[in-house]
């Protein structure tokens, strides 16, 4: 889920759509918050979560808006993002060369035993159809006796082969084919070749609503949190973005940041300390 495993493969399937989303690599930053801002590293090229303007260095996205709420509510001026490779985050943030990691960053219990995480949204599979849905497909049972294409070397591979299985039991194949990007399996699904597309719920959400072709149908597969995350000494920070985060979700600003991107369906009601697992 999320960038635990997948990772670099689906910003090469989102070239299409966001070709401007370089890794830098740049982790300089301060530590400080004298100017009033949060400092924030990030891998910032994976659409929608993080990702650059078209040819700028202007950063947006789901992370990017819903820090600006959570460090207004917090009094801060901003959150100043700052480019960091996805393996360099941790021991970035541990080196204090930022405050707090918001990078589309799965909260597990591996990474608990490093970094606190304060958790602001649910991540898992999605299923990705025509607009319209003429096949009426709701789940992954509704795949048995049908094709469908996934990018090769995904979660969404795994998804797929484990159906397989269950569809084997009830006495009906599931035909997958697999490809390089994901846009080649979207290709598929225009054609006919397949009924469905499976991607990262976010990247899928965000396919549907650039393309205007398909639609996200079902719930998502096998979900679980993206954090926001902090050092574990710095409990103060991490208990001041909970509660930031906390009064976020019960304004409403929190839904309007994921109807901007399209991504409703990944709301969290509490925001938990440390609630992967």
């Amino acid at each position: 889920m999320g960038r635990t495993r997948i990772g670099a493969a689906v910003v090469v399937a989102l070239a299409l759509f966001a070709s401007s989303c370089g890794k830098s690599g740049d982790s300089n930053s301060s530590s400080g918050s004298s100017s009033g801002e949060l400092t924030v590293g990030s891998d910032i090229a994976y659409p929608p979560v993080e990702f650059y303007k078209e040819g700028t260095k202007e950063v947006q996205g789901i992370d990017f808006d819903l820090c600006q709420a959570i460090a207004k509510e917090m009094g801060r001026s901003g959150c100043k993002f700052v480019n960091v490779t996805f393996d360099g985050l941790i021991p970035a943030l541990k080196a204090e060369r930022f405050d707090v990691i918001f990078s589309a960053m799965s909260d597990t219990a591996e990474r608990q035993k490093e970094i606190d995480f304060v958790d602001y949204f649910t991540v898992g599979t999605s299923i990705i159809v025509k607009k319209g849905n003429p096949e009426n497909i709701q789940g992954l049972d509704d795949l048995c006796g049908r094709t469908i294409g996934v990018q090769r070397g995904t979660t969404q591979e795994e998804v797929a082969n484990t159906q397989k299985e269950r569809c084997k039991s009830s006495g009906k194949d599931l035909d997958t084919l697999t490809f390089d990007t994901d846009v080649d399996a979207q290709q598929a699904l225009r054609a006919d070749r397949s009924v469905a597309d499976m991607n990262d719920f976010p990247v899928a959400a965000y396919v549907a609503q650039q393309t205007g072709d398909f639609e996200v149908v079902g719930e998502q597969i096998e979900a679980g949190p993206y954090g926001a995350g902090v050092r574990k000494k710095d409990t103060a920070l991490r208990d001041s973005l909970q509660k930031a985060l906390q009064a976020v979700i019960a304004s409403g600003e929190y839904d309007a940041v994921l109807a901007k991107w399209n991504v409703e369906k990944g709301a969290l009601k509490t925001a938990a300390i440390n609630g992967g697992s």
